[in-house]
């Protein structure tokens, strides 16, 4: 239900691959059209939704082969779409839907201080094309020790975040006067319209405000140099990982930035993630920020989504805000509230029926999801 209501004693009905109807048993109607499928005593959950992966983009067991989620020759490529990147055929796209991940962002890894456009999509299909929700939903930025490991091995700015700051707002100026140069040849003949860029283009939905800026951030200073460039160009701003988030939760609540917060599950494997702990959701959610979960796959296997919502709530996420972190949340954070993420009349067909209580039991697993109103397992 909206907002993470329960409704016990229900029943729910789908066509056209919407929800069309929802209700209380004493009120079902005396036929239903179509297959039917007894849930007593069961949970029916809507899809569960992973607002950052890299799902599709380094494939399962393989190397160089399968790597196309770090274009690691230039700083900046906001040119790149994630949506060219993508290989459904992945194994882990099945993984997904056998634990209830219906949707997923997915893209471009951390090298580039300026990744590229990233997709949101379902998880069932086997032509990328045929699966996305919205293409592209954010570009992906990234801050800290990852854009720096990986240029200074190569002698090449960005070194030091000085440099990995520069280059994003370079890139963005450079968008922006583009973008006026193009306003204003369409309004004055004797303007010549500028040279095409295809950095620029990419970069005008974000600067119209039509998508969202997704950075790649751990330490608090990052976070604080995401929001500079963000109030600088008038970005909506999502934090992605925000492992020191929680030390600055009140600044952060106040300004109504969303947070990704993840991988749970998993070491403190470099500096910026000295302060990673499993209560990082717990106290962003008591401080009013919206906060969604994610498994950062191939990090953490995307089957881990719940498990990684159930570590939280042992951290002190309270069961009912780890749920929506892994559905409303996510869906609102990237604006589809109107297409998943809940369980409502009108919304994408995408639910899972549990035999137990998912946030309760770290065996439960989905007897049944359905994706688009089709039953996938």
């Amino acid at each position: 239900m909206p907002d993470g209501d329960v409704m016990k004693d229900a029943w729910l009905s789908a066509r056209d691959g919407k929800i069309d109807g929802i209700g209380k048993m004493t009120e079902a109607p005396a036929h239903f059209d179509g297959e039917v499928f007894d849930a007593a005593g069961g949970f029916l959950l809507p899809g569960f939704i992973d607002p950052h992966t890299h799902l599709g983009m380094w494939e399962d067991s393989l190397g160089f082969e399968g790597a196309d989620g770090n274009e690691e020759t230039d700083p900046s490529t906001p040119q790149l779409r994630a949506i060219d990147g993508v290989n459904p055929m992945d194994r882990c796209f099945t993984e997904a839907l056998d634990y209830g991940v219906t949707t997923v962002v997915t893209g471009m890894g951390s090298a580039n201080p300026v990744g590229g456009q990233l997709l949101v999509m379902k998880t069932c299909g086997d032509c990328v094309d045929d699966m996305v929700i919205k293409a592209p939903v954010a570009i992906k930025f990234a801050l800290g020790e990852n854009p720096k490991y990986v240029y200074n091995g190569k002698n090449q700015a960005p070194t030091t975040r000085m440099a990995t700051a520069a280059i994003i707002r370079e890139a963005l100026f450079k968008a922006k006067k583009y973008m006026e140069k193009q306003q204003l040849a369409a309004t004055d003949e004797d303007e010549d319209e500028p040279d095409f860029d295809m950095k620029c283009e990419a970069l005008i939905p974000l600067l119209k405000g039509e998508i969202a800026a997704h950075f790649h951030a751990h330490r608090a200073d990052d976070i604080f140099t995401a929001i500079r460039i963000s109030d600088e160009f008038g970005l909506n701003l999502k934090i992605v990982h925000g492992t020191d988030a929680a030390c600055i939760a009140k600044r952060l609540a106040e300004r109504g930035i969303d947070v990704f917060v993840g991988p749970i599950i998993s070491d403190r494997s470099k500096p910026e993630l000295r302060s990673k702990s499993d209560s990082t959701a717990a106290e962003l959610n008591a401080a009013g920020v919206r906060v969604s979960i994610t498994t950062d796959h191939n990090v953490v296997p995307i089957q881990h989504l719940l498990t990684s919502a159930q570590v939280a709530i042992r951290a002190g996420l309270p069961k009912r805000d780890a749920f929506r972190a892994v559905t409303v949340n996510p869906a609102k954070a990237l604006g589809l509230e109107d297409r998943v993420g809940s369980i409502a009349v009108g919304l994408d067909a995408d639910f899972s029926v549990f035999a137990e209580d998912p946030f309760e039991s770290v065996a439960a697993k989905p007897v049944m999801v359905c994706v688009n109103g089709e039953r996938v397992r």
